[in-house]
Parts: structure tokens; sequence; C-alpha cells
């Protein structure tokens, strides 16, 4: 999610895996319906922090007023799809003494062993104001998304969306983000590689094999049957305009590329598109799922439907066909009062997907 704002021991036991919903191994990879989260890393913001925040727009800083429990605990649930957010920091430390910490007193401990010193990606929602990760460092998250990788090597694939962020807070004393030049995007690339390994990875490659472009070999049905992707991941980079044009610069079609990107139909790179207003779009998602591209959406946005139980866009979301629908309710919120939650039937989070699989 891009939400910008003018102011300011890992092991896991396969028992503890649900019993996921039969979904045979015969349906490709587009073929699927899945819900994840959204923001995944998230922690809360401190209450102290948020008290001080919200007395200057409530309405907007309410909209960030949800968390996530850990990775594993996600992946340990069924949830299929994660969103993980990176800055550069090519150096370490730029984000390791947030100007929020001195802005209300009585705030819990931040960084307590040092990560953030490190030099590489960190893992955040906004600089200096909503700061606290389940792992704050991509290092850190690709190391948990392997150990738990390895821990279930049948498991369902997991797809992984990213956004490269570097809009900067227009305020004195706010931390000013390295940009996403052309070498820092080649770095990330290289860092999901070296932290998975290449046999672990869906990538742009995998798809297009002999086509003359990716999108050409979507709309001739590429995709991996289930049980090829068995292990694996898939990243896309969600970003468009000059971030993903740089990205994709040299790379036509996303040539040796890991990450797919939220790319237009009709583009040589175009596979997975990122639309998420169901209730705008419904129409227009079902037609490229049934095409062959793959969609992910929202079931809900900055805590508006938790907040009033609406479950409708979920439902609009189910029935445009998007491969993945993404939450911030798989569990009931601990922040406000409300028994909203998003799941498919049974308490499932992958299902054939109703509009494809027949």
């Amino acid at each position: 999610m891009k939400y910008l704002l003018g102011l300011l021991p890992l092991a896991v036991s396969a028992v503890l895996v649900p019993q996921l919903p039969p979904v045979p191994d015969t349906l490709k990879l587009n073929q699927i319906q899945c819900i994840g989260s959204h923001n995944s890393y998230k922690q809360a913001i401190d209450p102290a922090l948020f008290a001080l925040l919200t007395r200057t727009d409530s309405v907007r800083f309410k909209a960030i007023e949800y968390s996530h429990v850990s990775l594993t605990e996600q992946l340990d649930r069924g949830l299929l799809n994660l969103e993980i957010d990176v800055y550069a920091d090519a150096k370490g430390g730029k984000y390791a003494h947030p100007k929020g910490l001195d802005l209300a007193k009585g705030q819990a401990p931040f960084d307590s062993n040092g990560e953030m010193n490190t030099p590489g990606f960190k893992v955040l929602h906004i600089q200096d104001i909503d700061f606290r990760s389940n792992c704050p460092t991509f290092a850190g998250c690709l190391r948990e998304l392997k150990n738990w990788s390895d821990a279930h090597p049948k498991h369902y694939p997991v797809f992984i969306t990213m956004n490269a962020k570097d809009d900067g807070i227009n305020r004195p004393g706010f931390t000013i983000p390295e940009p996403f030049t052309a070498f820092v995007l080649d770095q990330l690339d290289s860092i999901i590689v070296a932290g998975l390994g290449r046999q672990k990875l869906i990538m742009p490659d995998d798809i297009r094999g002999k086509q003359e472009t990716l999108e050409r070999a979507v709309l001739a049905g590429s995709w991996p049957v289930l049980k090829a992707a068995r292990g694996k991941f898939l990243f896309v980079l969600d970003e468009t305009g000059q971030k993903r044009a740089t990205y994709i610069a040299g790379h036509s079609s996303l040539w040796n590329r890991v990450l797919f990107t939220n790319s237009e139909p009709g583009t040589p790179e175009a596979a997975f598109v990122v639309m998420n207003e169901p209730v705008r779009d419904e129409a227009r998602i079902q037609e490229l799922v049934k095409k062959g591209y793959f969609v992910r959406t929202r079931a809900d946005a900055d805590t508006r439907e938790a907040r009033t139980n609406d479950r409708s866009r979920f439902a609009v979301a189910c029935r445009s066909g998007a491969q993945v629908i993404t939450t911030d309710y798989y569990l009931p919120s601990t922040h406000f009062k409300s028994d909203f939650t998003i799941s498919f039937d049974n308490g499932d989070y992958l299902r054939p997907n109703p509009l494809v699989s027949k």
C-alpha cells in the first residue's frame, strides 16, 4: 500500500499448519483464488505516539490503526499472499532513530538489537511515523520465509507483493528516503535470489518460456499447474511510473528479472495486474482474469469496512475472480471493537477460482 502523508529461534512444526482445502494440483496458478494480508509486516503504532497523531488528524491516522501477527503465523494460518514494503538503506542506520520516538513520551523501546543499523533494505510502512515492523530488515523477512518454506516444502505457492518506497515527508527533521535507482532495483533482485534460492522462485522467465513476450505467454495459458508451483514464491513489484520503467529498462518482457511488475495489459511485461477497487472495477477484473492475467484486489481498506462490519466489498472481490484478495482482517481487530474478519467458506483462505477453474 502507498499511503502518502503531508504531515508528519524459528521452528514451526507441520502440525501447526491448518488443513488447507482440497484444491486440485492440476489447476493452473491463475485458476485459484486466495486471501492474503496487506502491509503484512506492520506492527501497531505505539499508543502514546498514536494518541498524539490522532489529536492532529484523527481521520487520517485511524486509517492505519491496524497491525499483523508475524509472517510465520500468517503463513501457518494458510494465507498465501503477503505484502512487504522496502526502503533502501545502503549504509545502514537511516531508519534506526525515527523522529516519532521524540514526539511522545513513554513509548516502548525500538530496535533494541540494532538491526536497523545494518546496511540493506528496511521494512516499514511510513518513515518516522509508522515504523514498527515484525521483520524490520528485508534480509530478515527472507530468512523467515525460507525457514517456513523449508519446514513445509510442499506448501502452496506464496505471492509476495512489494512497494519500493522513496516518498518523502516534507517536514523538518523527517527522513528523506533513498531513491530506487536502477542499481538499487538490481540489488533488490539479488537479495531475493540470495535469500530464498532460485529454486524457490517463480520468475517471469519461467512463464514466458519461448514466447516472444511475457504477455503472449500469459494469454496462451503458460501459468504452471499447482503441483509444479508448490514450495515456491512469486514476487511482484507493485509500482508504476518511473520506478516500473526503471525496473523494466534493459529487460523487455522482464527477461532475467526476479519480480513480476504491475504492468498494463497490452504491454510486453503484462502478467500481474493490481486493481484495488473491486466495486468500481469488477467488470474489468473479470475480463482480465478470463484472458489469463493474474489480478490482485482488496477486501477492505483504511479500516473502513472493519469499523462498519461491511463485507460487501469482499463479496464483489470474490465475484470478480481476482486471484489474490488482500485484507487487514484475517483476525478481528485488536484496536477497536469489531467482529469483522475475512475468509472464504469454512474459514478457508484458498479455493478454486469460481470464474475460471471449471
